[in-house]
């Protein structure tokens, strides 16, 4: 009697686990396909309108398809040949600022990551300090002058060269990495530019991708500095600041046009609106095309140092 009650318990047991795995299992899959739909449909979103006619978005209702398809709205924002010349000032930016910044930092936070390095304390205090002190635009703005990258294509690159965030992070990162390794290295005879190049970058690229995606989103998205150093100089200017240009313009054509009633002025016409929507699509693309190149590791370089060993 005892092995049949004994019996029956792990069976029930096993059978409640398996309910409750279950339970669980739906609600997970639920969740991720409404995080996935809340993530996915702003996009759709935007995507739909770029390609709708501009008036009739006016009207609304329009989600994830559009109701009236049309390229008047990419054709207005690429009908000036600065925006070709604008894209390849990004692009180039994209690559050079990238590339710099992270060698850059790696560099740095090898260094202040060793601990016979005498100044490491002060340099990485000196470095934190930059993250809560802000001189403001004009302090800043007579410094790059001083320096003479007004009207320079690396007014984009060297004050922005290193960042405090990317800069610990990295640094957490080489702190991590087995001491033994490094040691080894230097036995056989390699200076520290050959431990950094050899050893230390090949471990590191995980956190070096994950910072090379924040630098590349940085540089690709930043219009400010365009406007403030080389607004004068059109063989310098960027897409986000022809972008935001555009934008303006469409405003005004708007206003300019909005007695027309006629269907094939409507059929031409551009809105803040389908301009705006034309911009978060030519200006997400690049970027969502890379993410995926670099997910793999973005996951790993985002955790370093949640486990201490």
């Amino acid at each position: 009697m005892a092995n049949s009650a004994s019996g029956t318990a792990p069976k029930k047991l096993r059978r409640d686990s398996s309910i409750g795995d279950r339970i669980f299992d739906i609600a997970n899959i639920v969740f991720l396909c409404l995080l996935m739909v809340a993530s996915l449909y702003p996009f759709l979103n935007q995507l739909a309108l770029s390609l709708n006619q501009a008036m009739d978005s006016i009207k609304g209702g329009i989600y994830i398809w559009p109701r009236h398809f049309s390229l008047e709205n990419y054709k207005y924002v690429f009908k000036d040949n600065q925006v070709y010349q604008a894209t390849m000032i990004s692009f180039l930016r994209l690559i050079v600022g990238t590339v710099f910044s992270v060698f850059s930092t790696a560099i740095v936070a090898y260094t202040i990551s060793r601990p016979d390095f005498v100044l490491r304390k002060f340099v990485t205090i000196a470095f934190v300090l930059t993250a809560y002190i802000n001189p403001g635009i004009i302090p800043d703005f007579l410094n790059i002058r001083d320096l003479h990258l007004v009207n320079s294509f690396w007014v984009y690159i060297w004050p922005g060269l290193i960042g405090v965030f990317t800069l610990i992070l990295v640094r957490s990162f080489i702190d991590e990495l087995p001491e033994s390794i490094m040691e080894s290295a230097r036995i056989d005879g390699a200076g520290e530019f050959k431990t950094l190049m050899s050893i230390v970058l090949p471990l590191c690229l995980p956190v070096l991708a994950t910072i090379a995606l924040f630098t590349a989103v940085f540089q690709w998205n930043s219009w400010i500095d365009v406007f403030l150093y080389n607004s004068s100089n059109e063989k310098l200017s960027t897409l986000q600041y022809e972008l935001q240009k555009i934008l303006q313009n469409s405003s005004a054509a708007s206003s300019a046009t909005s007695a027309f009633s006629n269907s094939q002025a409507a059929a031409t016409m551009v809105t803040p609106l389908s301009i705006r929507a034309t911009m978060t699509i030519v200006a997400s693309v690049p970027m969502i095309m890379m993410y995926p190149f670099l997910q793999k590791y973005f996951v790993k370089g985002m955790t370093v140092g949640g486990v201490k060993g």
